[in-house]
């Protein structure tokens, strides 16, 4: 609809006047600081002009000599303060669906224990099956169910939303990490009690676990996000989390010594081993401390490595 603006009495002189302007539409009268100017683009600032204006010929977001700068765009939100927003979000949504998978990794744990009780005696072999069944808890919830829910994410559209938050990549990755690896410390703390008790190992060094389970669910669940986030379905993501999951029972609950000499290679390429073996030695008459620092510090390497691997794979998932 074309419609024309005029004053009562219009002459030549008044044409050129701001408050006589032919306009199309919307298009209203210039300096007015609502209106855009003839041929102007939406979003600039006319010169001179209030920011509502739109300079004439102007690009999209322009300012033009003598106008005021546009509104900068929000910042980017910082590290972590991002990674304490993600950790508190998750750890909420997953409180009442992971309760229930976290007594069934605490009681798939004990009965391990239980049932190894009738072959193990007591020595290498009973601080080895305590320790591992304590991981195994780890495992099953920063690997396996950390695995299944990024390849969840990635299918059903989730990363889109993630993606769309002014947040680092490494703050969704490592809040969700930790989110479910919070999970495990009443599982791995009711294990290595029961396991201490049955098997008659001292309770002395179990303070450990208080380094033991973040370094080692740090490195799984580093791991089981980018399983979860490279694999093309989410059944896939689910497959290759229950494999780790496997991996860390057979290989970490097993004593070492009677493994053949290619399953120990393999077995110290898991992760979690180097938690295992931190762990057990805790239990011996005179602990060697400085291999358990050791142990520690192959642990939290590992985890940094696997959790830049989750990061990277984040945002290759995020932007196909």
């Amino acid at each position: 609809m074309r419609t024309t603006v005029k004053s009562p009495t219009r002459t030549d002189s008044d044409a050129a006047a701001p408050g006589a302007v032919e306009t199309e539409g919307h298009r209203t009268a210039a300096g007015d600081g609502v209106g855009a100017a003839a041929g102007g683009d939406l979003g600039g600032v006319a010169a001179g002009g209030d920011p509502g204006g739109a300079v004439a010929g102007g690009d999209l977001g322009g300012v033009a000599a003598g106008g005021d700068p546009g509104a900068p765009l929000a910042p980017r939100a910082r590290m972590w303060p991002a990674l304490g927003a993600v950790y508190r979000a998750q750890l909420s949504r997953a409180r009442v669906a992971r309760i229930p998978l976290l007594f069934v990794a605490t009681f798939q744990s004990l009965g391990i224990m239980v049932l190894m009780r009738g072959v193990v005696d007591g020595g290498a072999e009973a601080r080895a099956v305590v320790a591992g069944s304590s991981v195994l808890v780890v495992a099953f919830v920063a690997l396996n169910l950390l695995a299944q829910y990024f390849g969840q994410l990635r299918a059903g559209g989730g990363l889109d939303h993630y993606a769309t938050l002014p947040v680092p990549a490494a703050s969704v990755v490592l809040g969700a990490a930790a989110a479910y690896a919070s999970f495990t410390v009443p599982g791995v703390l009711v294990t290595a009690v029961a396991g201490s008790v049955l098997y008659q190992l001292p309770l002395g060094g179990l303070w450990v676990l208080v380094a033991v389970v973040p370094l080692a669910g740090a490195a799984l669940a580093g791991l089981g996000a980018a399983l979860g986030l490279l694999a093309p379905r989410p059944e896939l993501a689910t497959l290759g989390g229950q494999l780790g999951m496997s991996a860390a029972l057979l290989l970490g609950v097993l004593p070492a010594g009677g493994l053949p000499l290619a399953v120990r290679w393999t077995r110290d390429l898991l992760p979690s081993t180097y938690g295992v073996e931190a762990f057990a030695r805790t239990f011996e008459p005179h602990p060697d401390w400085g291999h358990v620092v050791a142990d520690l510090g192959v642990c939290a390497a590992v985890g940094v490595l696997s959790l830049a691997v989750a990061t990277r794979a984040y945002r290759w998932a995020a932007t196909r």
